[in-house]
């Protein structure tokens, strides 16, 4: 039981919670969207599956969710145990991104381009405080991060996720993915909007249970977010409370 625990939501106020980080998880494969259709530059881990994408010729939204189930696969020698968020965050981002490029059209001039771009950071830093407010666990990518700093405690979180994000970036661009100005002002600017933010989303931590309570790293300053996101989120999400230093995803 104590392991399905961290699994399946658990506490008070659990209507509101699991709404949030439902809702959190949508918008941010949205905000995504945004960014892609902008084509001025994407966080690292967007260089990546977008790359990826160009590749295969696999949707973006699918590189997103197929990529995480081998991310995921490595918590286990990590012995990183994924919460409820984990698995939503898995399924929910990429299918979401999918949706939303199939609406949404390409930005066609710059002023258009820089509406997108602005919009798909100010709405990834909402869905970033939903989702990690929301307290059911980091996302796979930021799980990865966390992990990794709780196996070796030597190593800061700084140095891991830039360490990460700085090899996925540099693969995603080999493959084809936008690396920009775009880039640059998710590194800027997440880890402020989350602060920003959460205080709006943070659940309580009396309504949240230990077992769900994620070790929360806003996709931070994080050069970039994927979870949540080292940490602002750094997202995709994860103790105690959320601290911003935005992951997807």
């Amino acid at each position: 039981m104590s392991r399905l625990s961290n699994l399946v939501p658990a506490g008070a106020r659990l209507p509101r919670r699991v709404s949030q980080l439902f809702a959190g998880l949508v918008l941010y494969g949205i905000s995504m969207a945004f960014m892609v259709e902008s084509d001025l530059g994407l966080n690292p881990w967007d260089v990546f599956h977008q790359g990826v994408s160009k590749a295969t010729g696999i949707s973006f939204g699918w590189v997103v969710l197929l990529t995480g189930i081998p991310v995921l696969l490595l918590w286990i020698p990590l012995r990183q145990r994924p919460g409820f968020g984990t698995i939503a965050n898995l399924v929910v981002v990429g299918f979401a991104a999918d949706a939303a490029l199939a609406v949404l059209t390409p930005g066609e001039s710059m002023a258009m381009r820089i509406t997108y771009l602005v919009v798909g950071i100010a709405l990834n830093g909402v869905a970033t405080a939903m989702y990690i407010g929301a307290r059911f666990g980091p996302g796979p990518r930021d799980g990865l991060m966390t992990g990794i700093v709780n196996r070796w405690p030597r190593l800061s979180i700084r140095v891991v996720r830039t360490s990460i994000e700085v090899l996925v970036l540099g693969i995603g661009v080999l493959l084809g993915g936008t690396i920009g100005f775009g880039t640059v002002a998710y590194a800027l600017g997440i880890g402020p909007l989350v602060q920003l933010f959460m205080p709006a989303f943070a659940v309580p931590a009396a309504d949240a249970p230990a077992a769900d309570a994620p070790a929360a790293h806003a996709p931070a300053a994080h050069a970039s977010a994927a979870d949540a996101p080292a940490a602002a989120t750094e997202a995709e999400p994860q103790a105690g409370s959320p601290q911003v230093a935005p992951a997807v995803a």
